[in-house]
């Protein structure tokens, strides 16, 4: 079986000379590219797949239960795909906790979720959470208080990317990126780095596998706040630059994040397993993003899902530039094209998104 790397590998000279032809640049690291003909070998474009969307009364646990049901089965109607227990028995939930306390996947979102997968008949052991950074996932609220030792998730397994035991040194998306920066908490940007590291091992960032490899399925449940590199940080960002080691250096690279994040989401055994993303607007951000200020924070009673990031990440950027200019700030640059780099490998589309977006009824 191809490891993913040799995928990505190829993968880079379609999309630079598609994107050269469209009188594009993009600053990565690319063999070949002359060799091949725009377009040669990229898939067909993405299918048009809804997104569902749903209103909650509130915020509360029972609210968010009963309309995360409500998408569950619609979506599970709508592909004929049932959400249960297959040859793995298990089944991954990518949460967000990296902009910190304040913006991070709402709770009670994920306790409905975990909640219906429950009564799909998976166990509480076999639904594992999947995070980034051990003291912001402490500090939200997914990893137990260092004061009392209770969690919220007892019985179900979360995995700290960041402590190295989840990735496969066969796994790894190759980039001469400069290693070792945290767009976050810069005064942790070396904690744990190895010193002695090598020059290729910087350039390598590893992949998540439990997500694709030890999964039947996995769901994404990203939170939305804007973002200066990547324009828009949400459903795309949340399954690859967040869901992968030594990937901090492109939130400072607007040559080369964009790039990371289309090649990443578009690794074969990724999508198979991705079942889709669920997202809610309980709170998102519009400027400022990822850090969390809560002055550009914003609420809304909405619920999404959809199998299709690139629609939904569309979508939320188009709130987010609403509220740039209701407020004075100049929207997200159409320079930035994270989301038309996905498009192009066919991750997802915007195509036709206004007939696309389905209110389910009250």
């Amino acid at each position: 079986m191809l490891r993913s790397y040799f995928r990505l590998f190829f993968a880079f000279p379609r999309l630079v000379g598609v994107l050269a032809a469209l009188g594009l640049s993009m600053g990565v690291r690319a063999q070949s590219a002359a060799t091949n003909k725009p377009g040669a070998g990229l898939p067909p474009p993405a299918p048009l797949l809804p997104v569902w969307e749903t209103s909650l009364q509130n915020f509360d646990q029972p609210i968010y239960e009963r309309e995360v049901e409500r998408l569950i089965v619609q979506f599970e109607s709508s592909t004929g795909r049932s959400l249960r227990p297959g040859v793995k028995k298990k089944v991954g939930l990518k949460i967000y906790a990296d902009s910190g306390a304040g913006l991070a996947t709402p709770h009670a979102l994920v306790h409905a979720v975990i909640a219906a997968l429950e009564r799909r008949g998976f166990s509480k052991p076999d639904i594992f959470l999947v995070g980034l950074n051990q003291l912001r996932l402490r500090i939200t609220g997914f990893l137990p208080s260092l004061v009392t030792g209770e969690t919220a998730y007892q019985g179900h397994p979360v995995f700290v990317l960041e402590s190295g035991r989840f990735f496969d040194p066969v796994w790894f998306y190759d980039s001469p990126l400069p290693t070792r920066f945290d767009p976050i908490l810069a005064d942790k940007q070396i904690e744990g780095v190895n010193g002695e590291s090598s020059v290729e091992e910087d350039r390598k960032s590893f992949l998540a596998t439990p997500l694709f490899l030890e999964a039947d399925f996995w769901i994404n449940l990203p939170v939305y706040t804007d973002h200066p590199i990547l324009g828009i940080n949400g459903a795309l960002v949340n399954a690859t630059l967040w869901n992968a080691s030594n990937t901090a250096r492109f939130f400072r690279s607007p040559a080369n994040a964009p790039a990371a994040v289309a090649e990443m989401s578009a690794i074969p055994e990724l999508r198979a397993t991705w079942a889709f993303t669920i997202a809610s607007l309980e709170r998102y951000q519009f400027i400022g993003g990822p850090y969390f200020n809560s002055l550009y924070t914003v609420s809304e009673s909405r619920l999404w899902l959809s199998a299709d990031p690139v629609a939904m990440d569309t979508l939320a950027l188009q709130k987010i530039n609403q509220w740039r200019k209701r407020t004075g700030f100049q929207p997200v640059g159409e320079e930035i094209r994270t989301l038309e780099f996905a498009e192009t490998l066919a991750v997802g589309t915007s195509r036709s998104l206004s007939t696309r977006l389905v209110k389910l009824a009250e």
